[in-house]
C-alpha cells in the first residue's frame, strides 16, 4: 500500500462541478451580504483575481447586486513553477481607492502569497474565496468550504467530459 506522501494529485483530489461551483459562490455571496463594508451601507465593487476568481465573482455580483466589476491579475507561475507572485493587470484604482467598500473574489486561497500581494494595493478590501487551505487562511475575511493543505481541487474549467471504459465486462 503507498505512502500518503506517495500519492498522485489526483488522488486526494476535490472535484469541483460547475453546479457545485455555482451553489458555493452563492453561498458566499449569501455570508458575504450580512458583512457590511467597514463604512456601512452596500458593497461598491467586486475585484475577480484572474482567472479563478472570474467565475465566483460573476456570480457573487449578480446576487449582491454590484454593478462594478474589474480583474487584478496576479502572476506567480511560469509554466509549473512558482515565483514571487507580482500584479501585471491592475483594477481602475481611481474608482477602487484604498479597497473600502470593495470585494477581492477568488476560486481559492492556498499558500496566501497571491491575496498578500492584493492586500498591499487594496488594504481595506473584504477578501473572500469560495474555498480555502489552512496556510492561506489568514489572507481570507470569509469563504466557504475548507480542505486540507495536500488536497488538490479540480475545477470545472480544467477538466472535460469523457468516455471511461468500464471496471469490468465490455460495454459490447
Amino acid at each position: 500500500m503507498p505512502e500518503m506522501t506517495d500519492r498522485l494529485p489526483h488522488e486526494k483530489g476535490f472535484h469541483v462541478s460547475w453546479d457545485q461551483l455555482h451553489r458555493d459562490s452563492r453561498a458566499l455571496a449569501w455570508r458575504l451580504q450580512s458583512h457590511k463594508p467597514e463604512g456601512g451601507g452596500e458593497w461598491r465593487a467586486v475585484v475577480a483575481i484572474t482567472r479563478g476568481g472570474m467565475a465566483p465573482a460573476m456570480i457573487v455580483a449578480r446576487e449582491l447586486n454590484v454593478r462594478i466589476v474589474d480583474t487584478i491579475s496576479v502572476k506567480s507561475y511560469n509554466h509549473q513553477e512558482q515565483s514571487e507572485p507580482k500584479v501585471i493587470k491592475f483594477p481602475d484604482m481611481d474608482v477602487m481607492g484604498d479597497g473600502e467598500g470593495v470585494l477581492i473574489i477568488d476560486d481559492l486561497v492556498d499558500t496566501g502569497r497571491t491575496l498578500e500581494v492584493v492586500r498591499k494595493h487594496l488594504p481595506k478590501a473584504h477578501v473572500a474565496t469560495v474555498y480555502a487551505k489552512p496556510m492561506g487562511r489568514p489572507q481570507v475575511d470569509s469563504f466557504i468550504t475548507e480542505v486540507s493543505q495536500d488536497t488538490w481541487i479540480f475545477f470545472p474549467w480544467d477538466m472535460a467530459l469523457q468516455y471511461v471504459k468500464p471496471f469490468h465486462g465490455t460495454n459490447d
